[in-house]
């Protein structure tokens, strides 16, 4: 099952980056962002609704806050820096860079997850590291 949610977040954010490619046409990319994360803002509390897992917030402990607030912070960062590039180059090329942190996420997670780093991984990072200055170039 994970995997159909992995493929379906794929093709969302294919169709989230041509979707504000075009509407961020003439907007400022900082209000843009906003708008955006309002969006996102209000579907996520609507599923956490539908769902029944607003009970849960008591439960989340302080370390759990802590990063999920840092998380939230990297991806408004994320978010601002992404409709910048957007607003400023072609969706085609912004997107493969930005897919890079495919390869960061895997080096992170060695480094502070401890998640193995095998050949097979150094191989993969390698062919997208390749595959993304082909893009752009």
């Amino acid at each position: 099952m994970w995997f159909i949610f992995a493929l379906l977040s794929a093709i969302f954010a294919a169709l989230t980056a041509i979707l504000a490619k075009v509407g961020i046409n003439g907007v400022n990319s900082n209000l843009a962002t906003a708008i955006r994360t309002i969006v996102v803002l209000i579907m996520a509390w609507v599923m956490v609704f539908i769902t029944g897992a607003q009970s849960g917030i008591q439960a989340i402990s302080t370390k759990s806050w802590l990063f999920l607030i840092l998380s939230g912070l990297a991806t408004g960062a994320s978010w601002l820096c992404y409709y910048r590039a957007l607003q400023m180059g072609e969706a085609a090329k912004v997107v493969p860079i930005d897919k890079l942190s495919i390869v960061i996420t895997l080096i992170l997670a060695f480094l502070f997850l401890h998640e193995p780093f095998s050949g097979k991984s150094l191989l993969s990072c390698a062919l997208i590291i390749a595959g993304t200055f082909l893009l752009i170039l």
